[in-house]
């Protein structure tokens, strides 16, 4: 698959106060993707991280607030629908450290980032098939999603 040009869907990027990060055509699911990084919008980056760990970890659940039908509730006081996406979390972590490179690359402090934009957007779909009985054959389809990621440097 050719790796072209692309655009983030940010607007307004500070170089001077901001870095960003994206992945693309990650193989993983684009709804755990959407409701991952809708909970680490606006955490400080070591926070994040932090969260993540959990997660890979299975401590923290992620909450599932729009793709969650039939999802079991999960234990805790008030805490509905979620679960451990781990596969997600592990993609999301490499996206937050490169980000934390960008900025130190900068001269950004680390310490003082803030994640203000986490997207994620469905990438192509790679098309497979897997043979079956009688001669057949099912679609057999891998989903890619793209993540970016800006971190801005807080001011104290």
């Amino acid at each position: 698959m050719s790796r072209g040009r692309f655009s983030y869907s940010f607007q307004n990027f500070d170089p001077d106060r901001m870095a960003r990060a994206s992945g693309r055509d990650l193989g993983i699911s684009p709804k755990h993707s959407i409701e991952l990084l809708r909970e680490i919008k606006g955490m400080m980056l070591n926070d994040a991280i932090k969260y993540l760990d959990d997660v890979i970890a299975l401590k923290r659940p992620v909450p599932m607030r729009r793709f969650n039908d039939s999802q079991g509730h999960k234990p805790g006081k008030g805490f509905g629908p979620g679960r451990y996406p781990v596969k997600v979390a592990k993609a999301v972590k490499k996206v937050l450290l490169n980000a934390k490179n960008n900025a130190e690359q900068k001269g950004l402090d680390p310490d003082r980032l803030r994640i203000i934009h986490a997207a994620a957007q469905r990438g192509p779909v790679l098309r497979g098939y897997i043979p079956r009985a009688f001669g057949r054959a099912t679609p057999f389809n891998e989903q890619t999603t793209h993540i970016e990621i800006v971190v801005e440097e807080v001011r104290r």
